[in-house]
Order: C-alpha cells, then structure tokens, then sequence
C-alpha cells in the first residue's frame, strides 16, 4: 500500500478519536506510525506531534469562535509546556528506541485508565466531587471568568510542564493529562474543559514541533499526509460528535489502548518483530 495512503487514513483515525474524546487522539498516534509504517519512537514521535498540533489547532479556533475555549488559563497551561518541549525531545534523542517504546506504553496504559475511571464517574455520579470553594481554579459566576489564585496558577502550570515535556520526549498532545487537570482543578465545563485542552495541545505542540524541525527529526514526506488526514478526521469528528461522544465510547478507547500498551510492551521487549 502506498505509504502516504496509509499515512492518511491513519492520521484520519487520530483526528477523529481527537474530536471524540479530546484527550486520545494524540496519544494514539505514535503507535499508529510505530506499527502502521514501521517507524521508531524518534522518527514518529515529531510526526505525531505536528499531525495532533494541527488538529488540535483547528478545534481550538472552533471552540473560540463558540465563546468555550478558556485562553488564559490555555496560555498559562500552554507557555509552561511549551518551554519543557525541547528538553523532552533532547532526551528522546539520547535514548534508546526500546527504553523508549515501553515509556510510552506506561504512558499509554496510565492515560487508559485514568480515561476509564473518568468515564465511570460519568456514568455512575456520586458524591466524592470535591466541594467548589476547595477547588484552585473557580468560575467566577457573576463574571463567568476564572478565578485566579496562587494555586490556580501553580496547578495550571504544573500540568504543563508535565504536558510539555510528555510532548516532546514522547510525541503526545498531552490531553490525556490536561483534561483530567482541569477537571480536577476547576469547574469548568466538560465542553469547555475540551476545547481549552485543544487549544493547549497546540501551543504546547509548536514547541516540539519547532525543536524537532530544527534538529532535523521530522520525516515531512510522511508528516504532512499523516496531518492532512488529522485535520480531516477531526471535521468529521466535530460533525457526529454530539451524537457519538461520551463515557461509553471514553471507556472503548481506554480498552483499545491497553491493548496497544500491550503491544507496544512486546515489541520494546523484543517479543514483537516489527
């Protein structure tokens, strides 16, 4: 099969899984390339960068033109991140492909479960949520803005650090850690906690991107069709999301990537040939 083909349809997957979810797309990107095109880490990880920041970019423009994208809290969230993106990629390039893979398959199967057991609270409410006053970051209701504090900033920041540097080391958007931040930490709303995320996988995403552009790590001939199929798959996300999204299909994608992680544990292992 012509590889710019694949490269496509494969990137049509991640957009949409992106659209579905706002937090999955980017993760699963990787192991798309690394097993669909054969790649290692370090050769798909910039690709799934660029692909998942220009998707990411997209939805992030759309949830701005509805008045649901918080860009303050997406610019704290996103400079912190963009600032740990090198040093995530320069140590990418300093390690071996195997130690690599089965970082990223912890990474992986982590952000499985913490999707799942999100999805679970989602379908069985209960009172455990955190009273609002107690929260670091509130919605000011008179104003309908963020409240911001000390401990707001520092734990917006903090998750983008995390974010940045999961970015660049492992080629992740990062949402499988942002989304669960923000609602952990605010009031937001769950559209509103999305399409913030996006807008932060973008910032975050031009870091990496940039670092690995200019190291010479980014194979375009294979980026630009993979992110041409993102884009794509995220329009027709965006299209069927309000009738398909929600904890029952979170739970589908945390159980397609366990497998994967599973996968990608047999082959850092040298249990998988390529």
């Amino acid at each position: 099969m012509d590889m710019s083909f694949l490269g496509t349809a494969l990137g049509a997957v991640v957009g949409l899984i992106l659209a579905l979810t706002g937090a999955g797309g980017g993760i699963l990107a990787v192991p798309l390339l690394v097993f669909g095109l054969h790649l290692t880490m370090v050769q798909a990880a910039p690709i799934g960068l660029v692909a998942v920041g220009m998707a990411a970019l997209l939805g992030a423009l759309l949830g701005l033109r509805e008045g649901i994208v918080r860009y303050r809290a997406a610019l704290l969230i996103g400079c912190a991140g963009m600032l740990m993106a090198p040093l995530g990629l320069w140590l990418a390039q300093r390690l071996p492909n195997r130690p690599l893979l089965f970082a990223f398959a912890l990474v992986l199967a982590y952000a499985s479960w913490r999707i799942h057991k999100q999805a679970q609270r989602a379908l069985a409410p209960t009172d455990e949520q955190a009273p609002q006053d107690v929260l670091p970051c509130v919605v000011n209701p008179q104003e309908g803005r963020l409240l911001w504090t000390l401990p707001c900033a520092r734990a917006l920041a903090g998750t983008g650090l995390m974010s940045g540097l999961l970015s660049g080391m492992l080629g992740v958007g990062g949402g499988f850690v942002i989304v669960p931040a923000l609602t952990r930490y605010t009031d937001l709303a769950t559209r509103s906690i999305l399409a913030t995320s996006l807008a932060v996988i973008a910032l975050v995403s031009v870091g990496g991107v940039a670092a690995a552009a200019a190291s010479g790590a980014i194979v375009w001939p294979l980026a630009w069709p993979f992110t041409v199929g993102a884009v794509g798959g995220l329009m027709t996300g965006k299209l069927i999301a309000k009738r398909l999204a929600g904890p029952r299909l979170q739970q589908g994608f945390a159980v397609v990537g366990a497998c994967v992680s599973v996968l990608l544990v047999a082959r850092s292992l040298g249990l998988l040939l390529p």
